[in-house]
C-alpha cells in the first residue's frame, strides 16, 4: 500500500469513526445514568436521517401513507440538521416516557427495559415503512451547497483527494463531541448528570431532580443519534427503514470496546472501529463487520472492561 492510499484510507477511517463515536455517545449517556442499553437508539438514528431529508426538500416515493409528499419549504442543510436532530431528540423523550419510565417506577429488572426498548425500535421501524415505504432515499446533490466534490490533502504532484462530505462529517462530528464533553465536564447540568450516574439516590437527596435530568439525557442521546443518522445518510443514502440497525450493532461494539459508561472510551472506540473498517481490503469489504466484531471479541478476552473502562469490583 502506497502512502497516498494509506492516507486516504486513514482519513476515511477517521470520518466514519467520528460518526460511530457520536452515535455511541448516545448509548453511553443512557447507560451511565440508568445502567441499561437503549436498543431503540438505532431506530432514532434512522428517524433523524428521514427528518433532515424532509427538511432539505426531499420528496418521498410512491409507497406508504406519505407517498409523493414533500414539505413546502427547503431549509439549508445546517439548519435542517439541527432541526431534524431536535425532532429525533423529542422522539427519544417520548420513548423514555413510554418504554422506560413505567418500568423504572415499578423497579423492574433492567433486562425488561432492554426488551421494552427493542419493542419500541420495531414499532418505529414499521411506522417508518408504513409512512414512507421501504425504498432508499438520496439527499439532494446540492446538500452541501457550492463546496467542491473533493478536497486535495496532498500536492499537485501527489494528490490525496478526499470526498468533501467525509471532511464535513469528521469536522461536524468532532464539534459535537467537543460540545458534549464541555457540557458534561464544565456545566452544572453536566455535573448533575454525573452525580446521578454515580448515585441516583444521593443525588436526589442533594436536591437534584433526577427525573428531569433523565429526560435531558434521553434528549441529548437521541439528538446525537439524529446527527449521526443525517451525516451518514448525506454521505451514502437512507437505505430504508432498517438503515440504523447495522449502525446500532456497531454502536454497541464501540461502547463495549471503549468501555461501558466512558465518554472518552466511546470516542476512542468509534475511531478505532472506523479505522479498522477503512483498512479492510476492497475485495473483503463484505467482511468489515466480522473484522470489527472480531477485534471486539479479542478485547473482551484480554480486557473485559474495555480500553478506557473501569474494572468492576463486586463486594461480598
Amino acid at each position: 500500500m502506497n502512502i497516498t492510499l494509506f492516507l486516504q484510507q486513514f482519513l476515511n477511517g477517521l470520518s466514519i469513526g467520528s460518526v460511530y463515536a457520536i452515535f455511541a455517545l448516545g448509548y453511553t449517556l443512557v447507560y451511565s445514568i440508568l445502567g441499561i442499553i437503549n436498543l431503540a437508539h438505532g431506530a432514532i438514528f434512522t428517524l433523524g436521517a428521514y427528518f433532515t431529508y424532509a427538511l432539505v426538500g426531499g420528496r418521498f416515493g410512491f409507497n406508504g401513507l406519505l407517498a409523493n409528499a414533500a414539505l413546502p419549504v427547503q431549509l439549508p442543510f445546517a439548519l435542517a440538521l439541527i432541526l431534524g436532530s431536535i425532532l429525533a431528540g423529542l422522539v427519544g423523550v417520548v420513548v423514555e416516557r413510554i418504554a422506560f419510565l413505567p418500568l423504572r417506577q415499578r423497579g423492574s429488572d433492567p433486562l425488561l427495559t432492554v426488551v421494552s426498548s427493542l419493542g419500541v425500535a420495531v414499532v418505529i421501524v414499521n411506522l417508518i415503512q408504513y409512512l414512507v415505504g421501504a425504498e432508499s432515499y438520496t439527499y439532494p446533490a446540492d446538500t452541501y451547497g457550492n463546496l467542491p466534490p473533493a478536497i486535495n490533502f496532498g500536492t499537485e504532484a501527489n494528490p490525496i483527494p478526499i470526498r468533501t462530505v467525509q471532511v464535513v462529517i469528521f469536522v461536524v462530528s468532532m464539534v459535537f463531541v467537543a460540545i458534549l464533553t464541555y457540557f458534561i465536564s464544565r456545566t452544572k447540568y453536566g455535573k448533575a448528570m454525573q452525580a446521578i450516574a454515580e448515585d441516583e439516590t444521593t443525588a436526589s437527596l442533594l436536591g437534584i431532580n433526577c427525573d428531569r435530568f433523565i429526560i435531558l439525557t434521553f434528549f441529548i442521546s437521541s439528538f446525537l443519534a439524529g446527527v449521526a443518522g443525517t451525516l451518514v445518510a448525506s454521505s451514502v443514502s437512507i437505505a430504508g427503514p432498517y438503515f440504523g440497525i447495522g449502525f446500532g450493532l456497531r454502536g454497541l461494539a464501540v461502547i463495549v470496546l471503549g468501555g461501558l459508561g466512558s465518554i472518552p472510551g466511546a470516542v476512542l472506540g468509534g475511531l478505532v472501529i472506523g479505522l479498522v473498517e477503512a483498512f479492510v481490503p476492497a475485495e473483503y469489504s463484505g467482511y468489515k463487520d466480522a473484522v470489527a466484531f472480531g477485534i471486539l471479541f479479542i478485547m473482551l478476552l484480554v480486557r473485559p472492561q474495555g480500553l478506557l473502562g473501569r474494572r468492576f469490583i463486586q463486594k461480598v
